[in-house]
């Protein structure tokens, strides 16, 4: 065989392997096609933790996680005794500032206010005898038997009697009219900062029994019965399931104008169902998560946006976690 007609067999093989491979080619394009795009999220929902103002030991927990629970049921006890010894020392407070404010109110009792009366009597009793005396040695005074100095002693003993009357008329008058105004309003003051105590107090106190604010699902249970817990510490999370939506990471090319209020169908694997949802909350995702071009040519960068979605009909047995396809 001569070297031509080799050659001629070579470039004979070589043409068909390509149409071979060519035609393969359009037929896998004509009658696969290319796979649709997915775009993954999946379901969330509102959640709350439980926590204690109060540092304290867990005494008893009444729930277990997945229980199901309604606003007010009761679901952790925490024992506390220095908020028990806070509040006998409030009380006390409390007591005696109220003992204060009775006393300013009732004021002086009736032996104190009979003594200043009596008090008043002796002092008006020897005013009249040092102003009978003062008189007695003015006239002989005047008529020259007494001296001077004998005349300024009965004076001056007149003067202090006068003034010895007026301060028991005072200490009577005080006696009899109770205390100041001033007096009442602080001791007015003072029981209403005790009282204000005594409610501080109780409202740490409510603080060791842990209700349920809202209906909703026990998922989570951080400390075991007899942990100690921190101020702010997580007791448990409640799941409210009433509140669920779909959350969604969307590169701004794939959005193909899906907006606020757009509605659109997902798919949930885990059912093998379709459920319809609604948008109702887009936000940029921010520089981190840019899809950036790597050719200088025909290609940009592209921005990832959140996209959160509501059910717009119930899907028995939708739970937190899982998945939701869009095509």
């Amino acid at each position: 065989m001569s070297a031509t007609t080799q050659h001629k067999n070579i470039l004979y093989a070589i043409l068909g392997f390509a149409t071979v491979v060519a035609l393969v080619a359009l037929i896998g394009f004509f009658t696969l096609g290319r796979d649709p795009e997915l775009i993954q999220g999946q379901v969330e929902v509102s959640e709350y933790r439980v926590s204690s103002k109060v540092p304290g030991r867990i005494l008893e927990i009444r729930v277990k996680e997945g229980d199901f629970v309604k606003a007010g049921d009761t679901l952790a006890i925490i024992d506390a005794p220095e908020v028990r010894a806070k509040m006998m020392q409030a009380q006390g407070a409390e007591a005696g500032a109220q003992a204060l404010d009775q006393m300013a109110r009732n004021g002086a009792r009736k032996e104190q206010v009979q003594a200043a009366y009596q008090l008043l009597q002796k002092a008006k009793a020897g005013l009249e005898i040092a102003e009978k005396s003062y008189n007695r040695v003015q006239r002989l005074y005047d008529e020259g038997v007494m001296s001077a100095q004998k005349r300024d002693e009965a004076f001056a003993n007149y003067k202090a009697m006068q003034a010895t009357e007026k301060a028991a008329q005072s200490q009577y008058d005080m006696a009899l009219n109770g205390a100041r105004r001033e007096e009442k309003a602080a001791a007015e003051a003072q029981l209403n900062r005790a009282k204000g105590a005594v409610q501080e107090v109780n409202s740490y106190m409510g603080e060791t029994v842990q209700l349920a604010q809202m209906d909703g699902e026990v998922s989570s249970i951080y400390p075991k019965i007899g942990e100690l817990v921190g101020t702010g510490s997580p007791i448990m999370t409640i799941s409210m399931m009433n509140d669920m939506w779909g959350t969604f990471n969307v590169r701004e090319d794939q959005l193909n104008g899906m907006q606020v209020g757009t509605e659109f169908t997902a798919f949930v694997p885990a059912f093998d169902k379709e459920v319809k949802m609604k948008v109702y909350h887009m936000k940029d995702q921010g520089s981190y998560a840019v899809w950036k071009a790597t050719k200088a040519n025909g290609q940009y960068d592209l921005k990832t946006f959140e996209v959160k979605a509501r059910p717009t009909e119930k899907l028995e047995g939708l739970r937190p976690g899982m998945s939701l396809i869009i095509k």
